[in-house]
């Protein structure tokens, strides 16, 4: 009888994790994270999840003649994005998860 209670509880205690990682991954997802890159001449903003929602660039750094340097620069700004969103991912999983370990939690991370 207490192994059936032990795993009902063990059920529900499953279920109300899948709830708040469900509620985490929709604020995640409404979340945004900056970088910037070249002094600032190139912003690249990604949700909580990592995706790039925008990017801008200031006039000044679009040359025809050094087109690599302001490939460059996206690049720094969205790898650095991106790290800073899965580093807040992170966080917010060890907290919903009472630092448990999650299987398939680096797949959700994308690593």
């Amino acid at each position: 009888m207490d192994s059936m209670k032990n795993l009902q509880q063990l059920f529900q205690m499953g279920q109300q994790m899948q709830s708040r990682m469900n509620d985490l991954q929709k604020r995640l997802a409404s979340e945004t994270v900056t970088s910037r890159s070249g002094g600032g001449m190139v912003e690249v903003t990604v949700d909580g999840t990592g995706e790039v929602k925008r990017v801008k660039l200031d006039p000044s750094v679009v040359d025809p003649g050094d087109v690599e340097m302001l490939e460059d620069l996206v690049l720094a700004a969205v790898t650095e994005a991106q790290r800073r969103a899965k580093e807040k991912l992170e966080e917010e999983m060890r907290e919903a998860t009472g630092g448990l370990p999650m299987p398939g939690l680096s797949q959700l991370l994308g690593g």
